[in-house]
This record gives C-alpha cells, sequence and structure tokens, in this order.
C-alpha cells in the first residue's frame, strides 16, 4: 500500500542521510551556522519527513481507517429492566425481590438485513483507497512544489555567481577606464558611464542575494526546516538538454495517476453507499427475550418477542435519489480528472520539448557567440579601438545572454522533472 511505500522511501532516504557528511535533516536539527549543502535525494527525503501538507494528508488515511472500524461495528444489544403492577399501598415486606411488583428483565438485539453491514464496510474501504490515492497525489504535487523551489534556489546560486563576476569585471575594466583617462586616452564622459554601469552591476550582484534568500524561505517551508532556511544551499547538478525521454502511453500513465485513481474510488463508494441507501428498504428486525419475576409466583417466566418497522410512511425515495446524484457526481468528477491529467501531461510535455530546444540553443549558438562578441569588446577597448558606449552594450548583451541562458538551464530542469514526476507509475 501507499502507506508502507512512503515509509520505505522515508526509511532508505534517511539512511542516505545520515551517511551523508552534510547531516541528517529527518532527526537532528540543522546547524545555525554553517551552511548546508542538500542534494535532491536529500531535499525529498526531508519533505517526506516534514511536510506538512504531506502529514494532514497522512492524517485523512488514519482518519479513514477509522471509519472503517465503525462501518464494521455491529449494532449493540440493549438490555432494560422495567418494573410494572406496583401497588404503593401494599408493597409487601422485605426487600426489593419480595416486594409486591412485576420486575421485568430484557434483551433487545437488532439483526440487520439486506447486507447493511457489508455494503458500509466496501464503501468505507473504496474511502480508504480513495484517501490513501490522495495522499499519493499530495506527495506528487509537494514534489512538483519541491522541483520548482529547489531548482529556484539552484537558480539563485548561480545567479549570485554570475553576478559577481559581472560587477568584479566592471570595476576592473572601470580601473583600465580611469587608467586611460589620466593619460588622457579616453574622454570624461566614457569613464563616467563605465562607472554607472559598475555601479548597476554591484546593485544587480545585491539584489541576486535577496533572491536567494527569498527561494531559500519557500525551499525551507517546503522541507518543514524554516528556522534553518538562512543556512540551506543545494548540491544541483544541472540535466543533460540531449538525454530526456518522452513517453507515449497517456492512456496507461492517466489510468494509474493517484488523482484519477482517488476520483475512481469515489465512484466505487458512491456505487456501495447507493446499493447501501437501497437496502434500508429491507427490514431489519429486532428480537428480544425477557425473563419476569413476581413476587409468591411458583416460578419466574420467560418471555420471547419480535418487531419490524411498517413502511407506512417513508419508502427512503429521497435518501436512494441523493444517492443517485451523489453517484452521478462522483462519475462527472472522474470524468473531469481524467481531462485535467490528461490536459497536465499535455502542457507538461509541450512544456519539456520547448524547454529543451530553447536550452539547446543557448547552448549551441547564443552564448558562443555572445562570449566572442564580449570578448572583442573588452579587446577593443583596452587597445582604444571601440568606444566605453559600445563595450557596455557588449558587457550587458553577455550578462543579459548568461542569466536568459541560466534560466532556459533552470526551466529545462524543472520541466524535466515535473515530466517525470507526471509520468512515473507509483507502485503501491
Amino acid at each position: 500500500m501507499l502507506e508502507m511505500w512512503l515509509k520505505s522511501r522515508l526509511f532508505l532516504s534517511a539512511c542516505l542521510m545520515l551517511s551523508t557528511p552534510a547531516m541528517s535533516l529527518a532527526a537532528d536539527p540543522l546547524p545555525t551556522a554553517a551552511p548546508v549543502v542538500l542534494t535532491l535525494a536529500q531535499a525529498q527525503a526531508a519533505m517526506l519527513a516534514h511536510n506538512r501538507d504531506l502529514l494532514a494528508a497522512q492524517r485523512n488515511v488514519e482518519a479513514a481507517k477509522a471509519t472503517q472500524l465503525s462501518a464494521a461495528a455491529r449494532p449493540n444489544p440493549q438490555i432494560s429492566i422495567n418494573s410494572a403492577s406496583i401497588n404503593t399501598h401494599a408493597l409487601g415486606a422485605g426487600g426489593l425481590y419480595d416486594k409486591n411488583m412485576d420486575t421485568i428483565f430484557r434483551v433487545d438485539q437488532v439483526i440487520e438485513r439486506g447486507d447493511k453491514r457489508d455494503l458500509r464496510i466496501k464503501t468505507a474501504q473504496q474511502l480508504e483507497l480513495a484517501s490513501e490515492a490522495d495522499l499519493a497525489d499530495t506527495a506528487r504535487q509537494q514534489r512538483i512544489a519541491l522541483y520548482n523551489a529547489y531548482y529556484d534556489v539552484a537558480y539563485a546560486q548561480d545567479k549570485i555567481k554570475l553576478t559577481a563576476a559581472a560587477a568584479k569585471l566592471a570595476e576592473t575594466a572601470q580601473a583600465k577606464a580611469e587608467l586611460r583617462l589620466s593619460a588622457g586616452d579616453i574622454a570624461a564622459s566614457e569613464v563616467a558611464r563605465t562607472r554607472v554601469d559598475t555601479l548597476r552591476t554591484q546593485n544587480d550582484a545585491e539584489q541576486a542575494i535577496a533572491d536567494a534568500t527569498n527561494s531559500r524561505i519557500a525551499l525551507a517551508y517546503l522541507l518543514g526546516l524554516d528556522k534553518q532556511a538562512g543556512q540551506i544551499q543545494v548540491d544541483a547538478s544541472w540535466p543533460d538538454a540531449n538525454n530526456a525521454s518522452i513517453a507515449s502511453d497517456f492512456d496507461s500513465i492517466i489510468a494509474q495517476r493517484a488523482d484519477v485513481r482517488a476520483a475512481q474510488a469515489r465512484v466505487d463508494a458512491a456505487r456501495q453507499f447507493k446499493e447501501l441507501v437501497r437496502a434500508q428498504r429491507t427490514r431489519d428486525i429486532s428480537v428480544g427475550a425477557q425473563v419476569e419475576h413476581y413476587p409468591g409466583a411458583t416460578d419466574n417466566t420467560i418471555g420471547l418477542g419480535i418487531s419490524f418497522p411498517l413502511f407506512l410512511g417513508n419508502h427512503f425515495d429521497g435518501d436512494i435519489r441523493n444517492a443517485e446524484v451523489a453517484l452521478s457526481a462522483a462519475e462527472d468528477n472522474l470524468d473531469r480528472v481524467r481531462a485535467l491529467a490528461l490536459d497536465d501531461l499535455n502542457r507538461t510535455e509541450a512544456a519539456l520539448a520547448s524547454s529543451r530546444a530553447r536550452l539547446q540553443r543557448y547552448q549551441s549558438s547564443l552564448l558562443p557567440a555572445a562570449k566572442r562578441a564580449m570578448d572583442a569588446a573588452e579587446f577593443g577597448f583596452a587597445n582604444g579601438a571601440i568606444s566605453a558606449v559600445e563595450l557596455l552594450d557588449a558587457r550587458r548583451t553577455w550578462r543579459a545572454i548568461q542569466l536568459e541562458a541560466l534560466g532556459a538551464q533552470s526551466d529545462y530542469a524543472r520541466a524535466l522533472a515535473i515530466w517525470r514526476t507526471n509520468t512515473q507509475i507509483v507502485q503501491e
């Protein structure tokens, strides 16, 4: 079952984390000073252990199991003690047993008919299956959220490196421009433009640090490590854009998706519940046995009884109709979930193909061309062949292409991870 699968995954992931020098996220708190570098596997293990949405979904599974216990329960017998024929003026002497009154001890037991208990159990079982599938779908959704947050942090970390390198390059170029100004080889206006560009690159570097902080906070929430958000770093190896395979059997994937399985289980539960409601037209009977005692009588007497309802005013037509409508609504929801699952697969497939093509274009053409143009501009400016304006344009283009290529790499990584998550089949 899914619960056992999650527990086994959590156990294996926890063992992996304990054997890693970084630290054990599931057992021990993170250090408050030293940064903690998380691999994607460690982040997934921490999410399984601490994610709040997963814990809430697990509670729903536990509640469904409890509901199944209630569904399997049989009606309790009822005991009653009654006294009749009490003469307040001649109760007689002795204890209560010897008083002049008719005392009746009676036990009644309801016997359910029409397979009501079995139908209740089957309904509860389907609802339990639905809650377990909900747990699996929540895990899928949280993995997608984790991939987005994880690669946001990876993107932010690499952006910090790019913007810091750009700022350092701008500072070096500014120093060269000032030397040329002192030698009378450049105009003061060009040096001023260089200084402005240096300040802009410094601002970009500071903004990248702030963006990384926000990304770490979002990732820490998913992992349940909010207090350690400032120390979290990721060790992300970007996937190769040439190694993605596209699945084609969407029908099989959709049939085994957790959200579809949950909707199907609710259809089955609604169908069983409809039969349970119809079973109300099968009369339950109540059988009883009693012992009657009256002082002075030679022996106590016994009695037997049976009772059953008369369907004179309520034939459960309204309850049956409501159950039929609930079944139709569950079937409509199943059709809706299947359509959404197909749309999701189509969107993620398109996103994967588009992001891969974009990344390949940056890696094969745009980045090399922009790098050559920037190197030529740096050489030309250092030798007085071009103006500062042309150099700054080349630098801005190079920085923009680098950041766009990094964004394309991040988009491809998350698109690939989401695609694999949406197309994998979880065996329970």
